[in-house]
Formats: C-alpha cells, sequence, structure tokens
C-alpha cells in the first residue's frame, strides 16, 4: 500500500482531468476497474458537472529567467483549477493572488478553486520573504473547458444482490495521508476481497471530493437500494487512533460492526455522525439515508500538516495502513458472515465431544473456543445473530463466526431460514 502510494505521489490530481485518469490507470493494474466519465454541464441533482481543469505548466520567474516558483517542483504551487495566466506584474499587483501556510513557515498550503473562476499560487512562509519586488513573469499553463468527470468503480459480484459500498476520493494532488493513504487501502480492499468467495457483492468508488459522490449518486439511485451498509475511507495512514464514525442512523449493521471491531483495539475511536468530513455526509443525506460510516485514523485537519506540503510520504507509515486494512477487513467480515442460526439440539446441551467438536479433557476453563461454541448454541434460537452473540459475549466476531462453522458442519446449527437436514 505505501509502494502504491508513493507511485501516486507526484501525479497532480483535481475533481477532474487526465491526473485522476492517470491515477486510476495505476489502480486498473491491480483490481479490475471500470471508468466511468460523465460529461461537463451534466445536471447531477441540485448540481452540475464542472468544465474539466488541466494543467502542464506553471511558473513564477525572475527577469533573468529564474524561477522562484515552479509547478514541476511541487503541484502545490498551483491553486487546483487556475484559469490560464500569462502577464509580467510586479510583486504589489500579484501578491493577492499568493497564499501561504501560516501554521508552519516551510510549508506549501494546498488550496483550490473549483466552482469561482480565478488563480493563484501557493509558496512557503519562507519562499515569500526571499521573494523580491519584481517584476516577474507569471505563467499558468492550464485548460478549463468542457470535457467530463472522471471516476472508477470496482464491483464484485456475490450470492446476493446486497451490496456494501466502500468509496475513497482521488481529488487530491500531492498529499500523501489525505488522501493516497485511502486510495492504497481501498485498491487493497478489492484486491483482497476479489480473491474470496463473496455472500454479498461489493463496489468500490475511487471519485472525486462531493461532486463525485453526487454525480454517482444522481446515477445510481437504483444501485443505491441494494446497500446494507458500508463506509468511507480517508487518511489512514497517519498515527492517529484508528477512528470510526457512525452513519446518520446509528446503530445500523454496520455501525455495530465497526463498534465491535474497534472495541477491541486498544486506543480506537467511536465517534457519532456529524453532517461534515469526507463523502459519508452526501452518503448520508437524508433523500439517500445509506447506512454509511467512515473508516479514518486522524479527521480533517486533526493532524500537523493537514492540506499543505507537510502531507508527505513520510507522514504515513506502512504498519499504520495496514492496521488500518486490518480493521476494514474485520467490519467486511461481519457484514459478510453475519447471520441468524438454529439450535437443532436445544434441549440440554449436546454432547460436543462425540462429534469431535470438544476438548478432551474437562476442567474449569472450557477456553475461549470451546466458550465460543456454547454461546452460539445457547443463543441460536432464530432471534439472536452471530453480531448479537459477539457482543453480549464479548468474544471477538470471527471466533463466534468459526464456532458457528463448526456447529453448522456438526449437524447442531441451520441458517434460521434453512430447513434441517434430513
Amino acid at each position: 500500500m505505501h509502494a502504491l502510494a508513493s507511485d501516486l505521489f507526484p501525479i497532480c490530481r483535481s475533481i477532474t482531468g487526465d491526473g485522476v485518469r492517470t491515477t486510476l490507470g495505476e489502480i486498473a493494474e491491480r483490481i479490475p476497474l471500470e471508468v466511468h466519465e460523465v460529461p461537463s454541464g451534466t445536471p447531477v441533482l441540485d448540481w452540475t458537472v464542472p468544465d474539466e481543469w488541466n494543467i502542464s505548466d506553471a511558473y513564477v520567474a525572475t527577469a533573468d529567467g529564474k524561477r522562484v516558483i515552479d509547478f514541476n517542483a511541487s503541484n502545490l504551487h498551483v491553486v487546483g483549477y487556475s484559469e490560464p495566466v500569462r502577464a509580467t506584474m510586479a510583486l504589489a499587483e500579484l501578491r493577492s493572488h499568493l497564499h501561504t501556510f501560516g501554521e508552519n513557515p516551510a510549508w506549501i498550503p494546498y488550496r483550490t478553486s473549483y466552482y469561482a473562476r480565478t488563480w493563484g499560487f501557493c509558496l512557503s512562509e519562507r519562499e515569500l520573504a526571499e521573494l523580491g519586488e519584481g517584476p516577474f513573469e507569471v505563467v499558468i499553463d492550464s485548460t478549463l473547458a468542457p470535457g467530463s468527470l472522471t471516476y472508477g468503480e470496482c464491483f464484485l459480484p456475490g450470492e446476493r444482490e446486497e451490496e456494501v459500498l466502500v468509496t475513497t476520493h482521488v481529488c487530491h494532488p500531492s498529499l500523501a495521508n489525505d488522501n493516497l493513504s485511502g486510495i492504497a487501502l481501498v485498491t487493497e480492499l478489492a484486491a483482497a476481497l476479489a480473491d474470496r468467495e463473496r455472500r454479498l457483492s461489493y463496489r468500490f468508488l475511487f471519485i472525486p471530493g462531493t461532486i463525485g459522490s453526487i454525480t454517482w449518486l444522481a446515477r445510481n439511485a437504483d444501485v443505491t437500494t441494494r446497500i446494507v451498509g458500508g463506509f468511507v475511507v480517508a487518511c489512514v495512514g497517519d498515527s492517529g487512533p484508528l477512528t470510526y464514525k457512525r452513519s446518520r442512523r446509528g446503530g445500523a449493521l454496520v455501525d455495530r460492526a465497526a463498534e465491535h471491531v474497534l472495541g477491541q483495539a486498544a486506543g480506537s475511536r467511536l465517534l457519532d455522525f456529524v453532517p461534515w468530513g469526507w463523502d459519508e455526509r452526501q452518503f448520508n443525506s437524508p433523500g439517500f439515508d445509506l447506512p454509511m460510516g467512515c473508516l479514518t485514523r486522524s479527521l480533517e485537519g486533526e493532524y500537523e500538516g493537514y492540506h499543505s506540503s507537510g502531507d508527505d510520504l513520510h507522514l504515513i507509515r506502512p504498519e499504520n495502513m495496514e492496521d488500518s486494512l486490518n480493521a476494514a477487513l474485520a467490519i467486511v467480515d461481519v457484514l459478510e458472515h453475519d447471520g441468524r442460526y438454529v439450535n437443532l439440539a436445544p434441549k440440554g446441551e449436546p454432547q460436543l465431544g462425540k462429534r469431535g467438536l470438544y476438548r478432551g479433557l474437562g476442567g474449569p476453563d472450557p477456553g475461549t473456543e470451546q466458550l465460543a461454541l456454547l454461546w452460539v448454541l445457547n443463543q441460536s434460537d432464530g432471534r439472536h445473530s452471530l453480531l448479537d452473540i459477539a457482543e453480549r459475549s464479548q468474544l471477538p466476531f470471527g471466533r463466534i463466526q468459526m464456532a458457528a462453522e463448526l456447529l453448522r458442519e456438526g449437524g447442531l446449527l441451520a441458517e434460521a431460514h434453512e430447513e434441517p437436514a434430513e
């Protein structure tokens, strides 16, 4: 995952343009990905798909041709969606188009202007102090014209039509935690699930923030009726605590699954829904009310270097990304395997030993494996799900699910809707 983030780091991305296409091309080498192009001007809910923005070069140069601000040195140097500019001006005229990051004099801020036509450059406070008075040659070689919005979609069908939706935003340029970490994790999660048998279907979206989710929702109203849960992934590579923000519903299955998984991770956080953050606020809008949470570590603005050049590849750590991926996989495992079962020998405790399900020696401590078997037998009355049992027993869901499988194989358990075997 860290290697993928490193490969994608130099690419200049925005909410539209070739940077997004190049990024999706890299992802498509790892997972099956369908790329969608939605023309500029397309109405999407209360929004309109904007013109496409691309940039090939930009700089501020002194009279002798020395570039004192150079897009080729860092794509953060240009305000995203800047209009094309070619002019000569003194610092006094240029100053209103320059942006710095006050929290750290060495960092370049990340700034955008998607829906208001303007232009600008970003630089560190130190670079600004050394500029001089000019005159400067000011060039932004960009295009802002009708084109399309691009997003990627990976669909993995399962035995059932019910879907789990996982999304991440692909619109930020060279920012590692926000959100190359999310892109890398969702890619790896999709790759892992592609190699497994699946009860549920899974849909992974790589979309530009806000306008991407709005566009997808406008085009996929029929799909939304099949979504049983999911989560947005962002900022999962830094050293902040593993964090899950609940859906608008608060008690959806995915929320309970995440609470169970993170409850067993030291220092993790569970947060209630607020209509702020990433694309979860679009999926949780009242007209859709999808059970979509958000998996992250640090929240937006919560870590040093957020939306600046301080968010580089040193900020994200492979061990943190692995920890985040394991949490995502564990949440998905709950969604995939949760179900209600019926004990086929409910009168008294069935003899597990003759079925090879109990350890040979008795004693006061049956061990967690045997305890999981007994919990599943006791609670499997057709009303309690495996997650219910895991929550009540305070045992990991994986142990409860494994116990259920063993009991099914031993002829002692059946799914609530199944008829007992003859």
